[in-house]
């Protein structure tokens, strides 16, 4: 008998260099699997499959958990405001790690012997692959050719060459990852640490210059209207990627630690996200506490690093979701936006939870629940501890 491999397979050359080398000189049976968290379109989807079986797949499945990957891991993302490094909504790393969780979990259900991938030994993405298949389907080998074999782009191609293949693999000037959180964008200048991508390097072009509004409704912390029209998140997100990606905003140059502990530089344009987030964020600062705050910002800077660092599988990321749900009791109300060619304004917001709209005081102003003899108490009890502290200083 053959023995069974799932290929987490997306169609380019590094996936089709390893199906034809496993059917075609390994004898394995091929099963090609893509996994979409939203960011395939339907013919891309078709186009893949129809690659799949041209060149050997013995059945190819795709599985879709866009919902699954909103309600699992975007809507966390979107309770905790989470820009790593202040900067990037964590677009790629959490579409990959759901992807390898997913692709685990197939190989599982059809007893696969093996799970193959084609990350290359420089990258992240190979860490996401081989905790996920350790984890979840402990039983089978995992199998890297491009990283063991430590073959450049150009011996892939000549041997899908020799092998008949006649795909046009010229490589693209930049490298195009699309995502509904996000899509990544890598070149030469990213390589460098002083220059930018050019305007031409961004899939979404500016098409609108004139400034126009939008509102976001939240309930609960979930986007879940768009100009007071109800919508699904997942719609909405695509909506306003369409509505942010022609003003081109959510552009931005991310660099960080990977996980090998290597700087890395990549471009990316995430206009639902950046909306989305500042969106929620400024709701929350109208409708938490001082102390939720404190300690969300805590807590979601952790969420987003272990995310990124292949750990979501661990526990504690289970602990801080149920924290990070349970602050969003009052995250309802709109957030009204303006957006303007590369960028947007936060006008403001209207919510039943709006603290600052409290009748209890109005900062700066006036207050009925003190009077300035309880303010004058408060702020000398309130000095206590420096006082102690300065008292010895002499």
């Amino acid at each position: 008998m053959k023995k069974k491999a799932v290929l987490a397979y997306s169609g380019g050359l590094d996936t089709s260099y390893c199906l034809v080398n496993l059917t075609r000189e390994q004898d394995f049976e091929v099963h090609t699997v893509i996994v979409n968290t939203g960011g395939f379109s339907p013919e891309e989807i078709i186009e893949i499959e129809k690659r799949a079986y041209e060149l050997g797949s013995s059945h190819h499945e795709t599985i879709d958990i866009t919902q699954k990957y909103f309600y699992d891991c975007l809507r966390y993302l979107i309770f905790g405001n989470v820009l790593k490094n202040n900067t990037y909504p964590l677009s790629v790393s959490a579409e990959r790690m759901f992807q390898s969780i997913a692709i685990a979990e197939y190989a599982k259900q059809v007893d696969a012997e093996y799970i193959v991938h084609g990350s290359t030994g420089a990258g992240n993405d190979q860490i996401r692959f081989d905790t996920a298949f350790a984890v979840i389907a402990p039983k089978a080998q995992i199998i890297t050719p491009i990283r063991d074999e430590r073959l450049t782009r150009q011996e892939e191609v000549d041997y899908l060459v020799s092998q008949g293949i006649q795909y046009s693999w010229e490589k693209a000037k930049y490298s195009i990852n699309v995502g509904i959180w996000g899509t990544s964008v890598g070149g030469v200048e990213t390589l460098t640490s002083h220059q930018t991508l050019p305007e031409e390097a961004y899939p979404t072009q500016l098409s609108q210059t004139e400034p126009t509004t939008v509102e976001i409704g939240f309930t609960k912390g979930i986007p879940t209207s768009l100009n007071g029209i109800e919508m699904n998140p997942i719609d909405l997100i695509q909506e306003l990627n369409k509505i942010g990606g022609s003003y081109a905003i959510g552009r931005d140059t991310h660099v960080g630690d990977t996980i090998l502990g290597i700087k890395g530089r990549v471009g990316f344009e995430a206009p639902a996200a950046t909306m989305i987030i500042k969106a929620h964020h400024l709701l929350e600062k109208h409708t938490l506490t001082r102390w939720q705050l404190l300690h969300k910002d805590s807590l979601a800077n952790w969420y987003g690093t272990l995310l990124h660092e292949a750990q979501y599988l661990d526990p504690v990321m289970r602990d801080i979701e149920a924290f990070l749900e349970s602050s969003q009791n009052h995250v309802t109300g709109k957030v009204i936006l303006t957006l303007h060619p590369y960028r947007f304004d936060l006008i403001g917001i209207e919510s039943p939870y709006d603290m600052m709209q409290s009748k209890v005081a109005t900062y700066g102003e006036d207050m009925d629940a003190w009077d300035g003899r309880d303010a004058r108490g408060f702020i000398k009890i309130f000095g206590n501890q420096l006082k102690i502290y300065h008292s010895f200083e002499n």
